[in-house]
C-alpha cells in the first residue's frame, strides 16, 4: 500500500503525541473511526483482495462488484493529492469514484463507515439528466438527434424475449446513471432480502423476492457470473412496421430481428411513449441501424403516419419497385408457362 495511507491509518488508529520523536509530521488525531476503518480495509484488500465481510448487509449488489468498488477506491486514494484525511473529505472521495454506480450502493458504503453524506451524493443523483444528454452535446461528442428524449445500452439481448419483426424487450444495468437513482425502494429492500436469503441457501424466499422484483419491471440478470439488477424496457421500433406474427412473412421478420439482436448490447435513443407504455425509439447494434436493416431486407414498411424520414422512403420506395419486378416476372413466367 501507499505511504500515504499506511501512514493515515497508523495515524488514526495510534494517534501521536505532541514530542513523539518517532512520528512523521505534526500530530494528527481523529474522532471519526470511519476514516481509519475506510485506510485499514484498503490496506487489507490490496494484500488481500478481500472486503469487508458485513458491506453486504449495507449495499444492494455483489461480493464480485463490491471487490470492483474497492479496487477503484483503493487507486484513487493512492492518486489523491494530499491525500483525505476528514470525514467529509473521504466521503467525497468515495462518491466521486462510485458516481456511476447505484446510489443506494454509495450510501450504504457511506453509512458502512459512518461517514456523512456530501453534498455531491445529492449533485450527482439529482443532477442526472433525465433527457440525457445535454452534457454530451457540449463536449464534443456526438450530437443527439433532435427529438431524443434519452439513450440507453442495454445488456445483451434474449433473442428468447423478442416478440415480433418491430419490438424488443432490454435489460439496462440499474448502475447506469440514469437508472441508479431512480429505483423504487421496494425493489431495492427485496434486493438486498434476495441477496440474505440466498447467502442462508433459503432459496424458495430468494425465489419468492425474485418475482416480486420481476412485477416491478426489473430482473436480476446472472452475467459473466456477476448477478446484475437490470431495469425492464419494452420498446418499439421507430418508424416501422412489420408483419404480425400470423400474417405472411411475420416469423420471418421476427427471425431476422432476432438475428440481429441477440447476445448483443444495444444503443437505443428514445423519442418517447407509445399507448401502450412502450418506447418508442431507434435502435444500433454494432453501429448497424436495426430498423434500416428490417426495411431493406423486405421485413417491413415504411410507417409513415408516424415517421417522416426520407431515407425510410426512399428504401421502401426501392423496395415497392423490386417487388413488382419480381411479381411482374412472375406473370410473364405464368404466361409464357400456359401459352
Amino acid at each position: 500500500m501507499g505511504n500515504a495511507l499506511r501512514l493515515l491509518y497508523g495515524k488514526c488508529c495510534k494517534p501521536s503525541t505532541t514530542g513523539d520523536s518517532d512520528s512523521v509530521g505534526p500530530p494528527y488525531t481523529t474522532t471519526a473511526p470511519g476514516v481509519s476503518a475506510l485506510a485499514h480495509d484498503l490496506l487489507n484488500f490490496e494484500i488481500t483482495s478481500q472486503v469487508p465481510e458485513d458491506l453486504s448487509q449495507h449495499v444492494v449488489s455483489s461480493r464480485k462488484s463490491q471487490v470492483k468498488w474497492y479496487g477503484k477506491l483503493l487507486q484513487a486514494w493512492k492518486e489523491a493529492k494530499p491525500p483525505p484525511k476528514t470525514p467529509e473529505k473521504v466521503a467525497r472521495l468515495i462518491v466521486e469514484t462510485l458516481s456511476r454506480h447505484q446510489k443506494a450502493d454509495v450510501e450504504g458504503l457511506l453509512e458502512f463507515y459512518g461517514l456523512p453524506h456530501p453534498s455531491i451524493l445529492a449533485e450527482i443523483s439529482t443532477g442526472v439528466p433525465t433527457r440525457l444528454p445535454e452534457f454530451v452535446r457540449f463536449q464534443g461528442r456526438t450530437r443527439l438527434p433532435e427529438g431524443v428524449e434519452f439513450e440507453m445500452h442495454t445488456l445483451p439481448v434474449d433473442g428468447n424475449t423478442v416478440p415480433d419483426g418491430d419490438g424488443l424487450n432490454v435489460y439496462v444495468n440499474t448502475d447506469d446513471l440514469r437508472e441508479s437513482s431512480n429505483i423504487p425502494r421496494a425493489v431495492l429492500m427485496a434486493a438486498v432480502r434476495r441477496s440474505k436469503a440466498r447467502a442462508k441457501k433459503n432459496y424458495a424466499r430468494a425465489d419468492e423476492l425474485r418475482q416480486k422484483i420481476i412485477e416491478s419491471g426489473y430482473q436480476v440478470i446472472d452475467l459473466q457470473n456477476e448477478e446484475i439488477l437490470a431495469r425492464k424496457y419494452r420498446i418499439r421500433l421507430r418508424g416501422i412496421d412489420a408483419p404480425e406474427m400470423s400474417m405472411p412473412f411475420g416469423k420471418e421478420a421476427k427471425e431476422e430481428l432476432v438475428k440481429l439482436v441477440h447476445g448483443k448490447c444495444l444503443r437505443v435513443l428514445v423519442y418517447g411513449e407509445d399507448q401502450y407504455g412502450r418506447c418508442v425509439a431507434d435502435i444500433y447494434c454494432n453501429g448497424i441501424f436495426v430498423q434500416e436493416v428490417m426495411l431493406k431486407k423486405g421485413l417491413a414498411w415504411h410507417y409513415v403516419a408516424y415517421d417522416q424520414r426520407v431515407e425510410f422512403a426512399t428504401v421502401s420506395k426501392q423496395q415497392s419497385c423490386m417487388f413488382l419486378h419480381i411479381i411482374e416476372l412472375k406473370l410473364v413466367t405464368i404466361v409464357f408457362v400456359c401459352m
